[in-house]
């Protein structure tokens, strides 16, 4: 059997109280076989004041997750210590260091970008994007945010959507968790 990948995943931020992420349900095997229509890929972590979602494959992903909740716990909550936490212990577990997943995760201060490599991103824009279609969904979310009074859970939605049309990697079953 083929690896199983979980597809597209976007975040935004209008402001602390308007944030939102959504994903698409498509598990898709190999190049060629949809898996699972209706699958969660986003979900509020760490007693509700983060959100999170993957992209990628699906095992490495909920390793991932996994970790970074256990790191979350470790410090108190905090974001941005928990993910450098993640990365720097990433770095030095040599059966770890290779996860073919990214991760997406916000609370009321921060967001940021953590891949299976050991990386930890802070986007520039209020908005980011990953998975199969998130080049589509990144590009639909920078027009819906600069051009619309869109809220960020209109915004989240409507770039799926918009992926979904164009990325044979990801459905319109789409899953918003806000906080």
């Amino acid at each position: 059997m083929g690896q199983f990948h979980a597809t597209t995943i976007c975040l935004c931020r209008r402001s602390a109280d308007d944030i939102a992420i959504a994903g698409d349900g498509q598990v898709t095997m190999g190049e060629t076989s949809i898996m699972k229509n209706n699958a969660k890929k986003v979900r509020k972590i760490y007693h509700g004041t983060v959100i999170s979602g993957f992209a990628g494959s699906v095992s490495d992903a909920f390793s991932l997750t996994e970790k970074f909740e256990k790191k979350l716990d470790e410090h108190a909550g905090n974001l941005k210590r928990a993910a450098v936490a993640l990365a720097q212990m990433w770095r030095s577990d040599q059966g770890a260091r290779n996860l073919e997943a990214l991760m997406v995760v916000a609370d009321k201060e921060s967001m940021l970008v953590i891949s299976g490599n050991g990386e930890v991103i802070e986007p520039d824009e209020n908005y980011v994007a990953i998975g199969s279609g998130g080049n589509f969904a990144y590009a639909a979310a920078h027009a819906l945010y600069d051009h619309t009074d869109m809220t960020a859970e209109e915004i989240v939605r409507e770039a799926l959507l918009i992926a979904s049309d164009i990325c044979v990697y990801t459905n319109n079953h789409i899953t918003v968790e806000k906080l």
